[in-house]
C-alpha cells in the first residue's frame, strides 16, 4: 500500500470513528441527557475510550461538534430546499420540517448550562446558525411573492413559532408523540398561508430580531 493510499485509509478511519461517536453521542443525550459519561458514549460508538477522547478531549469539545453538525447539516438542507422545490410554499415547508434535527441542540442547551455556554459561544455554530435563518429570509421573501405566505409575517415570526415545537413534548406517550409534532406543524402552516385572517399585533419580526443582542 502507497503512503498515499494508507493516508486516504487513516482519513476515513478517523471520519467514520467521528460520524459513529456524534451519532452515539446524540443517541444517548437524547434518551439520558447531557450528562451520559464519556466512556458509555465510547462504548456505544464501537471505539475505544482513547480513540474518543483523541477526537474529542471534552464534554465542550463534543457538544460543540455536536452543534456544529446539526446546524451545518440544516443550512445544507435549507440551501437544497430553495434550490429544488418547485415553489417557495414548497421550499418553506420543506425548511420547517428539517428544523426538527435541531431538537436535540435546543432540549440540550435547556437542560446543560455547559451545552448552552458551548452553543452560545462558538463562532462556527453561530455562522452556519445566521447562515440558515438568512436562508428562510430568502425562502419567505419568495413565497410572499408569490403570494403563498401571507404579506405580514418576518422569518423571525417563523423561527419564534417552530422554535416551541422544538420543545419536549407534555405527553409522554409515544403513540401521541409520533403524531402530535405533524398536526402542530399542519396547524401552524395553515396559520402562514396567505389568506383573509386575523390581523397580527406590532410588526413582522426578522431574523436580525433574533439575533439582536446575542
Amino acid at each position: 500500500m502507497t503512503v498515499e493510499h494508507e493516508e486516504t485509509r487513516l482519513r476515513a478511519d478517523a471520519r467514520r470513528n467521528r460520524d459513529q461517536i456524534l451519532a452515539a453521542a446524540k443517541e444517548l443525550f437524547a434518551d439520558q441527557g447531557p450528562d451520559v459519561p464519556m466512556e458509555e458514549i465510547a462504548r456505544h460508538a464501537g471505539v475505544g475510550v482513547g480513540t474518543l477522547y483523541r477526537r474529542f478531549p471534552d464534554r465542550a469539545s463534543l457538544l460543540r461538534e455536536i452543534a456544529r453538525d446539526t446546524f451545518s447539516s440544516v443550512l445544507l438542507d435549507a440551501r437544497a430546499a430553495a434550490d429544488e422545490e418547485p415553489t417557495a410554499w414548497d421550499a418553506l415547508v420543506r425548511f420547517l420540517r428539517i428544523t426538527q434535527k435541531v431538537k436535540l441542540s435546543v432540549q440540550l442547551a435547556m437542560l446543560s448550562p455547559l451545552a448552552r455556554a458551548v452553543f452560545a459561544e462558538d463562532p462556527k455554530t453561530e455562522e452556519f446558525r445566521r447562515e440558515a435563518l438568512g436562508m428562510l429570509d430568502l425562502i419567505v421573501e419568495r413565497a410572499q411573492a408569490e403570494g403563498s405566505l401571507r404579506p405580514d409575517v418576518g422569518a423571525g415570526d417563523v423561527t419564534i413559532m417552530f422554535s416551541l415545537l422544538l420543545r419536549e413534548l407534555p405527553s409522554k406517550s409515544t403513540e401521541v408523540a409520533s403524531f402530535a409534532t405533524e398536526r402542530c406543524i399542519a396547524l401552524m402552516l395553515d396559520g402562514l398561508h396567505a389568506r383573509p385572517g386575523s390581523p397580527l399585533p406590532g410588526r413582522a419580526v426578522t431574523s436580525a430580531d433574533i439575533f439582536q443582542g446575542a
